[in-house]
């Protein structure tokens, strides 16, 4: 019997996915704990219109990530931060920090996960950072850091 599952199900398959289960299974187990549902010409094309739809969010979420990307490439976030004679600073900017930073001087919400910083930023000048927008959507925003 072909089934959609309606859950991810260990040993059987994702969610969303169409399995040929045994009668027995289905009707006694998948049916009764709402996992699966008969895969019938109603739910195969609810079933389509669902991922449809998805791809369709998927690929507006995709547009939006490349349209900030481009719009955060041209954009020097600038930062002034107490530092040493040298030009090292005094603790060091974060991503948390370079995050609220976007937000408060160009509006734009960016989650500190979001951007990719191997350590904290500890040097005066101008230093090149990657954001992770979307998935195969990789940003790049210069930050950069005036001693005082």
């Amino acid at each position: 019997m072909k089934v959609i599952l309606k859950q991810d199900i260990k040993g059987v398959g994702k969610k969303d996915q169409i399995i040929n289960a045994a009668d027995g299974y289905a009707r006694n187990y998948l049916f009764p704990k709402n996992l699966a549902v008969p895969a019938d010409t109603g739910n195969l094309n609810n079933l389509k219109a669902k991922q449809e739809s998805t791809a369709f969010k998927k690929n507006e979420d995709f547009k939006e990530a490349k349209a900030l990307a481009e719009k955060l490439s041209k954009i020097v976030l600038k930062f002034e931060v107490k530092a040493g004679e040298n030009g090292k600073l005094f603790g060091g900017v974060t991503s948390k920090e370079i995050s609220e930073e976007l937000n408060k001087q160009y509006k734009i919400n960016i989650d500190k996960k979001k951007i990719i910083l191997k350590e904290t930023i500890k040097n005066a000048g101008v230093t090149n950072v990657e954001l992770k927008l979307n998935e195969g959507v990789i940003a790049k925003l210069k930050v950069q850091i005036i001693g005082k």
